[in-house]
């Protein structure tokens, strides 16, 4: 096994998430160390947190807010937000981002009040 990975997010078929819909880069049984998604948020997405990821959005179009544990942060492009976990967290607009999540996403980890 090669000592890297690559992928083109232009090959991944996106899947529904909470925010939207998202292109989910590295993820398989074989790495958990962490994974890249292209989202696309369409509308305001749902509130959810993780127990156990960290997430890193970077904003590369739109613009809107993060609702951060209730308190709303005025987002544009090229503004990055690292969420702990257990913070409960929405996107509100339209926009697109790269989401870097850290162990590897998880679809168990997710959760929504």
């Amino acid at each position: 096994m090669a000592n890297y990975m690559v992928a083109d997010l232009n090959a991944i078929e996106a899947v529904r998430c909470p925010c939207g819909w998202a292109k989910r880069a590295f993820a398989g049984p074989e790495n958990r160390t962490a994974t890249m998604h292209l989202v696309s948020i369409e509308a305001d997405s749902r509130v959810h947190y993780h127990k156990v990821m960290t997430e890193i959005y970077l904003v590369l179009e739109g613009e809107g807010y993060m609702e951060l544990d209730g308190e709303r942060i005025p987002v544009r492009p090229m503004m990055a937000i690292f969420i702990k976990p257990g913070c409960r967290h929405r996107a509100v607009g339209r926009m697109t981002i790269i989401n870097v999540p850290v162990p590897a996403f998880d679809e168990g980890d997710e959760f929504e009040d």
